[in-house]
């Protein structure tokens, strides 16, 4: 998926002298920055800025879940704590895991972006057809997409407040400076992710002509993954770890479309297994008591990668778009083609409302647990498209235990508020 990033592990070296109890230890200090500027260091960078996005997402993916109903809350631990406010599916800017998604993105954004204008000052020959560079460009790309999908508003290198619509801008034009990087066939992969990264981009920032011309360089059967591994517990998918039953029960499928919906159709995009009697890790604050813990399997171990583009997200997106131009047969022919294939049978809506439903539930089928949702939900929101949502992810209705004025993108966190005289204290300050 990238390259030379190895999965990653911790080794230490330890040196005792046999003759002495010497335990002195002398701290060469940091790194000197100017060895980051040797062209074998550089493909070292881009794969930070791999790490520090699969982390991001890795917390993203997670907390959204909750807070956009893929998953319910069973009993959060400290480790993967689901707040009340989260619950109910409010981000609140204090809430502590909100800070660990926004510092992580930060750091990969910035990784990226610097590295990539390290290289070109420091490579020979230039970023065109480098693969450091071409790395560095996308994985900055992702970042910032993931912190415009999913921030009301951002801030970049300390600076002041820009919108949400200004850091999906970043994202075009670090999209863009990768398919431009990406100069040859050796970069397929990588370009072919730039156009998909892009047309999601584009479809966010209301230029549709633009997410469909990207859309259409992407194969259907395309995709391009985050990365996790089973070394460490910081490197583990977070969405399976947090479920995986031992030792952690802190999230369910329990009381999500998701149940009967794999129930009557098997689909293999959402699975989830139940052992009679099995609950979660503690009573849950919504509901006053534990609730039934449903096993997700859509992330089967530790090491499982969530995707970042598909070409099946590609094909959704063109649906979009003819849905939004009343075109229901056009689009349905889309939305309905992973189901084919995979032997389902396919919506039949009996009218252009209906189809917004349809193809709302099937891009959550789809991108189910993969970060994504949010961004979606605020989509439709802002843009009034029609279409309903099942009761158990509605905003409002008891059966969601979702607050009515549910929260559709998280808040400048307060460790960035903290830190950066150019952002208020508070929100609204």
């Amino acid at each position: 998926m990238f390259r030379s990033l190895k999965r990653l592990g911790a080794a230490s070296v330890f040196i005792v002298a046999a003759t002495a109890c010497d335990f002195q230890v002398t701290n060469p200090g940091p790194t000197d920055d100017k060895f980051l500027d040797r062209p074998e260091a550089h493909q070292a960078v881009a794969n930070g800025s791999a790490r520090m996005l699969f982390d991001a997402l890795n917390e993203v993916a997670y907390t959204t879940s909750a807070v956009t109903r893929e998953m319910f809350p069973s009993g959060s631990t400290s480790s993967f704590g689901i707040s009340q406010n989260q619950q109910e599916g409010l981000l609140i800017y204090d809430d502590e895991h909100i800070v660990d998604g926004w510092t992580s993105a930060q750091r990969a954004r910035y990784i990226g972006e610097s590295g990539f204008a390290r290289f070109a000052e420091t490579h020979e020959g230039g970023n065109t057809g480098y693969a450091p560079a071409v790395d560095a460009a996308l994985y900055a790309a992702y970042s910032d997409r993931l912190l415009g999908e999913n921030w009301c508003e951002s801030a970049v290198d300390g600076g002041s407040i820009i919108t949400r619509a200004e850091m999906l801008q970043r994202a075009e034009e670090w999209f863009t400076t990768t398919i431009e990087a990406a100069s040859s066939s050796a970069f397929a992969d990588e370009k072919t992710a730039a156009y998909a990264g892009r047309a999601s981009v584009r479809a966010n920032l209301g230029d549709w002509a633009g997410a469909m011309s990207d859309a259409a360089q992407v194969p259907t059967s395309f995709e391009f993954d985050a990365r996790y591994e089973t070394a460490q517990q910081d490197q583990f998918n977070r969405i399976y770890f947090a479920g995986a039953s031992e030792p952690y029960r802190a999230v369910t499928v329990w009381n999500t479309v998701y149940v009967d919906y794999y129930d009557q159709t098997g689909d293999p995009r959402t699975p989830w297994t139940y052992h009679e009697g099995d609950v979660g890790d503690a009573s849950v604050g919504v509901v006053g008591s534990k609730v039934p813990f449903y096993q997700q399997q859509k992330f089967a171990d530790r090491g499982s990668d969530i995707r970042l583009s598909s070409g099946y997200e590609m094909r959704l997106l063109e649906a979009e778009k003819k849905l939004m131009d009343g075109d229901m047969a056009g689009a349905m022919t889309l939305v309905n083609g992973h189901r084919v294939e995979l032997g389902l049978d396919p919506w039949t809506p009996a009218d252009i409302t209906e189809a917004w439903t349809d193809y709302k539930r099937e891009r959550g089928i789809e991108l189910w647990l993969e970060g994504r949702r949010l961004s979606d939900l605020k989509r439709w929101k802002d843009n009034g498209s029609p279409g309903a949502l099942d009761d158990l992810e509605t905003a409002g209705s008891a059966a969601s235990y979702l607050d009515p004025g549910q929260t559709l993108c998280y808040p400048i966190p307060k460790n960035e508020r903290e830190s950066n005289p150019n952002i208020p204290l508070q929100p609204g300050g």
